[in-house]
């Protein structure tokens, strides 16, 4: 099996399993018990849930803003922060008319 391959293999499909092994990578790290090789293999790790779980929180966002609608059943853009109120998403509009024009002052219809 491919390097590549064994990655993509053992990649955790939750982002709860990606933030647990995530944590179990950095206390390898952290616990000075590595040598130089097993170091990089553990830093490599790490980059790679961190990618991982970086895709996993951006699909879900995806997820969101395709699943929130507004009070009329239009489409909306949400910020994704606590107790944020939907935005209704840009419409395109047609452009306004222009406005009446006032009469000269010396066409006075009398």
């Amino acid at each position: 099996m491919a390097k590549s391959d064994k990655a993509k293999a053992v990649e955790p499909e939750q982002y709860g399993d990606v933030v647990t092994r995530l944590e179990e990578t950095v206390g390898r790290l952290e616990s000075g018990n590595l040598s130089l090789e097993d170091s990089l293999k553990a830093f490599e790790e790490g980059i790679r849930l961190v990618r991982r779980g970086e895709k996993l929180l951006t699909e879900a966002e995806q997820r969101i803003e395709q699943l929130l609608l507004d009070e009329d059943g239009k489409d909306v853009v949400a910020p994704l922060s606590v107790g944020a109120r939907p935005v209704p998403a840009a419409a395109p509009r047609a452009p306004a008319a222009p406005a009446p024009r006032a009469p000269p002052e010396d066409d006075v219809p009398f």
